[in-house]
Order: structure tokens, then C-alpha cells, then sequence
């Protein structure tokens, strides 16, 4: 069973013998690593799960400099929401990181699940709480925390992404520069820090 069907059967509570008699449809596509699953001006169409590799999803300043709002590894959602939902041109890029083998779910994917099963309802909206509870965290995490705070934080959410990205993409992450981010792993090292 897919992650995908785990995420739908478990989570959502959908007998899984029936996913595939919901008229859910969904596309799955190998995808190259730097190429693009949005683009800033494009309106986002689908949700993107990922089924084998990795994404990242970031902006562009005026300056020209990136700020990486999220990564996507194996079995993780990433979307533009705001542009997917509202209809509107997205202001972030979603790039794939590496090879990447991503599964398209369209913007009704999951309305027509939920009105095939709608005791599903509840624990769907109690998922898109805890992701905006998430994002309000990252926020305030970015306002109010030391760069060495946002770094461990990183490491807990992220634990495998250490040796599949370059330290530059985990500074813009963090909103620091990559040369604080040396600084902090060097001082994490005298305190013997491990991450686990």
C-alpha cells in the first residue's frame, strides 16, 4: 500500500477497498531534478504528494534572493494553497530538488473524497488546522527564535534532509546567511551536540 493510500485509508478514515471506486483521479510523472512543478505568475493547479524524492517551495525578492518557505520529501504534501484555492497567480516557485517521482492530485481531489465520505469531514479540517498551526509556528519561529533554536528545530522536521541538500538552501530555510549557519554548526560541535 502507498503512503498515498495509507494517508487516505488511516488518516482520513476511507475503507481502503473503496479509494478506488471514489472517481478520484490523480497523474503520476518522474520529474527532473531543477525543473519546476509551478512557477511565480502560474496559477497552481494541483497538490503535489510526493512519492520518491524531493521538492522545495520558495520565493524570489526584489533583491533576487530565495527564501525557501518549505522541503518536501518522500510521503509529504506541498501546495500553493492560497493560488490553488483562490485561483490566484502564485508568488512562489516549487522546484524539485532531486529526481522525483510525484503524484498530481487535482484541485477536487480531496472535495470528492470528502463528499464520498463525509464522516472524513472532521478529520480533515483538524489536519488543516495543525498546518496552519504549523505555519503560524514557522512564523514566529523566524521572529522570535536565535538561529540556533530555528536550527534544531530544522534538524527535528527535517532529519534525513541534512546530506541531500547543499547548506546554503537550509541557511535560506532559516533565514540566515549561509556563513551563520557555519558559525552555529561549529558551536553546536564544541557543545557536542547530536542530533538524533
Amino acid at each position: 500500500m502507498s503512503f498515498l493510500n495509507f494517508y487516505l485509508s488511516k488518516i482520513l478514515e476511507i475503507p481502503e477497498d473503496r479509494l478506488n471506486l471514489c472517481g478520484v483521479q490523480y497523474e503520476t510523472r518522474d520529474i527532473s531534478k531543477h525543473d519546476f512543478l509551478l512557477q511565480a505568475g502560474e496559477v497552481c493547479k494541483y497538490t503535489f504528494y510526493v512519492q520518491k524524492g524531493l521538492l522545495r517551495m520558495y520565493s524570489i525578492d526584489k533583491n533576487g534572493k530565495e527564501h525557501i518557505i518549505q522541503f518536501a520529501p518522500e510521503n509529504w504534501l506541498i501546495s500553493d494553497r492560497s493560488s490553488l484555492h483562490f485561483h490566484e497567480k502564485s508568488v512562489y516557485y516549487i522546484e524539485a530538488v532531486e529526481d522525483s517521482e510525484i503524484l498530481f492530485l487535482p484541485e477536487d481531489f480531496f472535495n470528492k473524497l470528502l463528499n464520498e465520505f463525509p464522516n472524513s469531514i472532521e478529520k480533515n479540517n483538524l489536519i488543516l488546522q495543525k498546518h496552519v498551526k504549523s505555519l503560524q509556528d514557522r512564523i514566529n519561529s523566524l521572529l522570535g527564535e536565535t538561529a540556533e533554536e530555528r536550527y534544531l528545530k530544522f534538524i527535528k522536521m527535517y532529519p534525513d534532509l541534512m546530506m541531500r541538500v547543499p547548506q546554503w538552501m537550509i541557511a535560506s530555510y532559516l533565514g540566515i546567511t549561509p556563513e551563520s549557519l557555519s558559525r552555529v554548526r561549529k558551536e553546536l560541535a564544541k557543545k557536542k551536540f547530536i542530533a538524533d
